[in-house]
């Protein structure tokens, strides 16, 4: 039986979060191991990598963040309901409790994400091919109808949706991790159903995703994050990450099978990226 032909799509997350990162990111597109990036408009390096991104002709998306760093609408003051002390976002755990309290404004999430779709408009000079989530925020009930609304409104088609197969099966995973994978995983089924409504699409149809020996799914994105950054934390620069998300085995590509000067071990060492499958546009 003929399969229809389709087109693997690997993205970088975090693009413009610090120098070093996006060093990372650019080598492994230039290398062959990504076929785009999703920019952090609010991240500490996001002027120098949308350079990079017109320089090297990199595919760009918008990587929407609500829980991190500074907020990029100018009039979202210290009482706004996204923002905590020092005038920072609340924080990927903070974000949540403050949601499920009650406590987040829709109508400033969705003027947060407009000001982002400016400001990446701006850097780039187009609008984003496709949209996801820092931290997964975009499927977080609430959340996931006005993003949905607001991609909509730009013309963008795709987004990622979390889903990630064999996650129950990775008993490598730290209780607490284990606990938040499970949680953005059913949130991410439930906004699934909001995305098509709308109009979205993940490109990847559950279930169909086959790893390769030696591979291994991650609850962040099919990836993985580098253990020392220079960054922009929730109260300011931070030098460290959670270095079991780069622990031996536990990205997206493991390093017991690949050497240490590969592109794809360079990319597990430098960012988060995330897969998904497109159909290939017919050739005449």
């Amino acid at each position: 039986m003929n399969r229809p032909r389709v087109q693997l799509v690997v993205t970088g997350d975090d693009f413009g979060y610090c120098p070093r990162r996006d060093q990372g990111i650019v080598e492994a597109f230039l290398a062959g191991a990504l076929t785009g990036v999703s920019l952090l408009v609010n991240g500490a390096s996001a002027d120098t990598a949308a350079q990079l991104a017109r320089r090297h002709r990199i595919p760009a998306g918008l990587h929407a963040n609500l829980s991190e760093g500074r907020p990029v609408n100018p009039n979202l003051g210290s009482e706004a309901s996204l923002i905590g002390p020092g005038g920072f976002f609340l924080g990927k755990m903070g974000f949540r409790k403050a949601l499920a309290e009650g406590r987040v404004e829709m109508p400033q999430v969705r003027e947060e994400l407009l000001a982002q779709f400016s400001r990446f408009q701006d850097l780039l000079g187009h609008a984003p091919a496709h949209v996801d989530g820092h931290q997964h925020v975009h499927v977080l009930p609430g959340v996931r109808q006005v993003f949905a609304e607001v991609l909509r409104e730009h013309g963008v088609r795709y987004t990622r949706v979390p889903v990630e197969p064999g996650l129950r099966s990775c008993e490598w995973l730290e209780p607490q991790l284990r606990t938040f994978a499970l949680a953005v995983e059913e949130d991410a089924r439930a906004a699934k159903e909001a995305f098509q409504e709308l109009g979205l699409r993940d490109g990847l149809n559950e279930g169909s995703s086959r790893f390769p020996p030696g591979v291994v799914p991650s609850p962040e994105g099919a990836g993985c994050r580098p253990s020392h950054l220079q960054g922009m934390g929730r109260r300011g620069p931070k030098s460290e990450n959670g270095r079991h998300l780069c622990a031996p085995g536990r990205g997206f590509w493991s390093p017991a099978a690949l050497p240490p000067t590969s592109p794809q071990y360079l990319a597990q060492s430098c960012l988060c990226f995330w897969t998904c499958l497109l159909p290939r546009p017919k050739v005449a």
